[in-house]
């Protein structure tokens, strides 16, 4: 059902703030900035090499995006607030939730039209219910028509591809089933962890990793984003690039994983947790 994760969203007050600290933090600019008017938002998006990240925002008109990014901002303030799930078959993707009793909206069309190029995609969304994703904004998207530019600057010291995303849930079972049964995304680890208590889920999909932290509690079930981990080429280039920039980052040491090499990104995250992870083969 599920092919890919196809994008991440950052909901964000300043577009042109969040843009200058990706663009440090990426090492090139997005290739991509837009408007989505039936929405009322503005966008900029960054690709990677197996998905891309979109900071989104209101563009001061009104419209429903606008007013659900007002209400992120409010409650939450800036960071991670959107996971996207992508496929070739939305139609064949709700039948099946509705199958399985979900109540679903109907399929909404998209377009954005890319402000210095004047180019335009156009895709249909899926939004799924908070009763289903228990609380955690995500929809599913099938692109139509249109692509991402590619970016211009890439080299071994900018972010190359999203190695996982991590997500909090008091509810892993209830995750697995969603996510592993419903949505058919292929499960790689079910392992508990004595030493906290919990329990750890990595689901792979196009080349990354959706790790899930399970900390089971007696509230009702519910998922959270937490943070992203990116892969570089060189983390030390990428560091030192960094430090130039006036980003703040911890030292590069060893991961926890074996063969890597780590370090944590301390600004211009837009208050998302952020990692950067080299893989040594």
């Amino acid at each position: 059902m599920i092919e890919k994760l196809d994008h991440l969203v950052i909901a964000v007050d300043d577009l042109d703030a969040a843009v200058e600290s990706y663009t440090k933090l990426f090492g090139y600019e997005p290739s991509w900035r837009g408007v989505h008017e039936q929405l009322g938002t503005a966008n900029a998006l960054f690709p990677v090499d197996n998905t891309y990240l979109e900071l989104l925002a209101s563009n001061g008109n009104e419209g429903p995006g606008a007013a659900m990014i007002k209400a992120t901002l409010e409650l939450n303030g800036e960071g991670l607030s959107g996971l996207v799930l992508g496929t070739s078959n939305i139609s064949d993707i709700k039948e099946d939730l509705k199958n399985h009793g979900t109540e679903l909206q109907d399929l909404s069309l998209g377009e954005g039209v890319d402000n210095d190029q004047g180019l335009k995609r156009t895709w249909k969304n899926l939004f799924l219910p908070f009763s289903l994703t228990r609380g955690m904004f995500a929809f599913i998207i099938q692109h139509e028509t249109g692509e991402l530019p590619p970016v211009h600057g890439r080299s071994s010291s900018t972010i190359n591809k999203l190695d996982h995303v991590v997500i909090n849930t008091n509810d892993p079972q209830g995750f697995k089933d969603l996510y592993g049964d419903v949505f058919g995304i292929r499960l790689a680890l079910d392992q508990t962890v004595e030493k906290w208590g919990g329990r750890m889920l990595f689901f792979r999909l196009n080349h990354t990793t959706i790790e899930v932290i399970g900390k089971p509690d007696k509230e009702d079930p519910s998922d959270k984003l937490w943070g992203l981990a990116w892969s570089v080429e060189d983390i030390n280039k990428t560091h030192q690039r960094l430090e130039k920039e006036g980003v703040g980052v911890s030292p590069v040491k060893k991961g926890r994983k074996e063969n890597t090499l780590v370090c944590s990104v301390k600004t211009d995250t837009c208050n998302v947790p952020t990692l950067l992870i080299q893989h040594l083969y």
